[in-house]
């Protein structure tokens, strides 16, 4: 086992993430562990440990003179930036309770989430990319606005409590679709976020010499995954506010990035653009493609090692559980091609069969989990029934088993999920919304396989006697004026003369619409 290894297994027994940050800032203070991409290369920014920590005590000590104690909730929606890193660090250093929101989201679903957690603060970047989210809190009558985007709050550090000390309490609110038609509050604390990211980090062999890339949402569960990984292993990693290919490349390219990914669609958008240039290496220092969030088709992972030139690494995750199982670069080809890789020691994964009884290795069943990784439940607590049985395993709704090896194969979901570019869309709040469109007598949404985005929205409409045939133009303008966010819009119409249902209870037959229109 090497020294950073070794250090890495220690810092990831941290009670909390702020002594995490603190262990890592003390340890290697002058080392850079952010880098903020700028379209002008002169407006690249970085971050050393050092700095993190002490910037964030700042910004905590503004945040504590602005009312913020131990247990308040604090809800924001930020894109990928250094100021968010600090604000959630510095969220952290009190003890609030913080609701990080994807900043794509509108209306609909940040209503929802400032309503059930009761948030008494809410940080918004002000107009971003178009949009005036500091209109939309008002409108939304939440409490508390404030803008994070570039100023942020300071104060003198000597104003604050002591940091907390127990890293089992609940701290962290994240929202997901799942298969319902309203987001669920999934409940986390900071050990739970630690194992996570430890899981990911021990798995791919890092060291302080690579440089990583955080092309997603950081308000994504796997913003504190991915920063995890960043204190255990101390090294940097690169932030893209808007990531689109080819543009975002250069920042790739002038900062020697080494370890890249996201999901499915990420790796895809590498491959076309490799493709445009097939005799030069996209990314010249790209040793290692790792990401997860949505199925990996055998295909992709041996196009990226041929034609990019370096190793793919593919996990299992998911909003109540932030890393389940990942890929190590020094697996076989046919375990990284074909599996979602084993979990670490402490995540127990049971594959059953309905009614709970374990199955054997090679035999498809439910996957159920229990670890330190998983969530504590849910906001709505009577949500928490319908997850966890009775072992206080979490019932998934993913479909898998384990090989002889302990390796996760995933072969299908139960849940009523599309997963589009590593992001859970509800299916029912689709269909719910467009249920109340004229012209729409009966409708399904359902998930195709898309090899550029994992799966995209199609939505399925049986229209009534006489109506006007239904374009996807006028489906989707409907759908804004909902509300709905724009990476949920169905890509793809059918209409049919009438859905497919069983003889029973008349259910849409959800399987024979995939098999048709896939």
């Amino acid at each position: 086992m090497s020294d950073t290894t070794d250090t890495a297994i220690q810092l990831s027994q941290s009670p909390t993430l702020w002594e995490l940050i603190a262990r890592r800032a003390a340890l290697t203070p002058d080392a850079t562990v952010l880098i903020e991409a700028a379209d002008d290369p002169s407006a690249d920014r970085t971050l050393a440990f050092g700095e993190l920590r002490d910037r964030s005590e700042q910004v905590a000590a503004g945040l504590y003179d602005m009312g913020v104690r131990p247990g308040t909730v604090v809800a924001w929606q930020l894109p990928t930036r250094i100021e968010t890193v600090l604000l959630s660090v510095a969220l952290a250093r009190i003890g609030a309770v913080q609701s990080p929101v994807i900043p794509f989201y509108r209306d609909r679903e940040v209503g929802f989430a400032l309503r059930e957690s009761k948030a008494e603060f809410f940080a918004v970047p002000g107009t971003w990319r178009g949009f005036d989210h500091t209109a939309m809190a008002r409108r939304l009558g939440a409490r508390g606005i404030f803008q994070a985007y570039e100023d942020l709050p300071a104060g003198d550090p000597s104003v604050l409590p002591p940091p907390p000390s127990s890293g089992t309490d609940v701290r962290w609110i994240y929202w997901t679709s799942g298969t319902t038609s309203d987001p669920k509050g999934v409940l986390h604390t900071d050990r739970s976020l630690i194992a996570g990211g430890s899981c990911l980090a021990h798995a791919l062999h890092l060291d302080p010499s690579d440089v990583g890339s955080m092309a997603f949402p950081f308000a994504h569960i796997a913003g504190p995954d991915y920063t995890v990984m960043l204190l255990l292993y101390g090294f940097p990693a690169v932030l893209f506010e808007k990531f689109a290919m080819p543009d975002a490349l250069d920042g790739y390219r002038r900062h020697g990035v080494t370890v890249a990914g996201g999901s499915t669609a990420f790796y895809s958008m590498f491959l076309a653009e490799q493709r445009k240039a097939p005799a030069e290496r996209l990314i010249p220092t790209l040793r290692l493609l790792a990401g997860g969030g949505a199925p990996k088709p055998p295909e992709i992972y041996h196009a990226v090692v041929r034609e990019l030139g370096c190793q793919l690494t593919h996990g299992y995750g998911m909003t109540e559980v932030p890393m389940i199982t990942m890929g190590a670069p020094d697996d076989t080809a046919e375990n990284l091609a074909t599996t979602e890789g084993r979990p670490p020691a402490g995540m127990s994964i049971r594959i059953t069969s309905p009614d709970g009884r374990p199955l054997p290795p090679d035999t498809d069943g439910e996957v159920r989990l229990r670890g330190e990784a998983v969530c504590r439940g849910y906001l709505n607590r009577e949500q928490d029934g319908e997850v966890f049985d009775r072992d206080g395993y979490l019932v998934t709704g993913d479909l898998g088993h384990l090989t002889q090896s302990g390796h996760l194969v995933l072969t299908g979901r139960s849940k009523d999920v599309i997963i589009r570019k590593g992001e859970n869309i509800s299916a029912k709040e689709i269909e719910d919304l467009l249920h109340q469109l004229p012209g729409v007598g009966d409708v399904a949404v359902v998930g195709l396989p898309d090899p550029v985005r994992g799966e995209r929205v199609c939505a399925v409409v049986e229209q009534p006697a006489g109506a006007a045939p239904l374009t996807l133009p006028q489906l989707t303008a409907y759908l804004r004026t909902q509300g709905l966010s724009t990476h949920k819009l169905p890509e793809q119409l059918e209409l049919v003369d009438a859905l497919p249902r069983n003889d029973a209870l008349r259910k849409v037959l959800k399987y024979k619409l995939r098999e048709r229109f896939a």
